[in-house]
């Protein structure tokens, strides 16, 4: 059924609930995970691929860190570093690559920026074909 979830991460403690979550999915459902992250600060928005900054470090150390708990359990396990604006990676990620499920964590609503903005999520589940999980952390 899931033979590839997308598990898209935004590397703060809110990842955790999801995680967890798509690692007994993925151990049912036999499914291959591919962790991607959307660097979006200064350098990754200015250079992409060749920005050099600790935030691009952080990110890439974090997804190793996740994709070795998948991998631990026996669930094969790749990550993405992407750059730019989160909502349009992932689109295009899920557009160009092959995904049977979108997973991610919520923050949950912050009114105005939501009211003017839109979330990543909200922008993300309306614009792709896949069934999107979105789990909301504590």
């Amino acid at each position: 059924m899931y033979d590839t979830i997308l598990l898209t991460l935004d590397g703060t403690p809110t990842d955790r609930a999801i995680i967890e979550h798509v690692k007994e999915l993925a151990k049912l459902a036999r499914s291959r995970i591919v962790l991607l992250h959307v660097a979006d600060g200064w350098a990754a928005r200015t250079y992409g691929p060749d920005a050099v900054s600790p935030e691009i470090t952080e990110d890439t150390a974090y997804l190793e860190r996740v994709r070795l708990e998948f991998q631990a359990l026996g669930i094969p396990a790749e990550s993405e570093l992407a750059f730019g604006e989160p909502d349009k990676e992932i689109i295009k990620w899920v557009r160009e690559k092959s995904c049977d499920l979108v997973a991610r964590s919520t923050h949950g609503h912050r009114f105005l920026d939501d009211l003017f903005r839109g979330t990543t999520a909200t922008k993300v589940r309306h614009s792709v074909s896949v069934p999107v999980l979105m789990l909301r952390a504590r």
